[in-house]
């Protein structure tokens, strides 16, 4: 680059030589001036350049910091996705084991007591599910008899009807008579929730015939068996 604007300046002096009569002495003072303007762009440019590199090098360790940060981060979320799987992994684990342990401590019990409670006694009237007095009455005196054995108890709760109305709702019905006892038993004797099932068999298995006022009073009830 130093060489072309020597030229340069050289032919440009070299044409008004003819016209301005440029002396020799007065070319060369010029070139002088012109070489060092060109030494000085030159340095500045080499300069620049240098600052770039270096700018380039801080960059390119920049990206690389910034990778092996990024790494790590996946290789951290990636330990925590797994702790996260193993952890509901044996959390359902746990449960299902529970579950189990339940379900064989539940059959090693036997039949200890058995409730009926229906409409001959005056319970459960007609359409409903109410709980009456004598109801509640009967299911105190069968707390007391349980509480008196030194073990735990599952209770399980069978609500009826008779034959009168829709199956649909008569089987409706019967659960909903089935919790009405399981409530009483929860909020009143603080019996636990999980040690009590309730089921709804509705019109089915009649104890009485549905065709008399007697027998369909009979039918209208709840039975409850404890196991321990």
């Amino acid at each position: 680059m130093r060489k072309t604007l020597t030229a340069a300046v050289l032919l440009v002096f070299a044409v008004g030589g003819g016209t301005a009569c440029a002396t020799k002495k007065y070319v060369n003072t010029q070139v002088t001036g012109v070489n060092s303007k060109v030494d000085t762009l030159s340095k500045s440019v080499e300069d620049t350049q240098q600052r770039t590199r270096q700018n380039e090098d801080k960059i390119a360790g920049v990206d690389q910091k910034v990778g092996v940060a990024q790494q790590a981060a996946n290789q951290a979320q990636n330990a925590a996705n797994n702790a996260g799987t193993k952890a509901d992994a044996a959390n359902a684990a746990a449960a299902a084991a529970a579950a189990k342990a339940e379900e064989v401590d539940r059959a090693s019990k036997r039949l200890t007591y058995t409730v009926t409670i229906d409409d001959s006694q005056g319970n459960f009237k007609l359409n409903s599910a109410k709980l009456p007095d004598e109801a509640r009455a009967k299911l105190d005196e069968l707390i007391a008899k349980v509480k008196a054995d030194p073990q735990g108890a599952y209770f399980e709760i069978e609500g009826y009807t008779d034959s009168t109305g829709d199956p649909a709702v008569n089987q409706k019905l019967g659960l909903a008579r089935a919790e009405a006892v399981r409530e009483y038993l929860y909020k009143q004797h603080q019996i636990p929730l999980h040690r009590m099932n309730v089921i709804s068999y509705g019109e089915d298995n009649p104890v009485a015939k549905n065709n008399t006022k007697e027998g369909r009073a009979q039918n209208r009830r709840v039975v409850i068996k404890v196991l321990i």
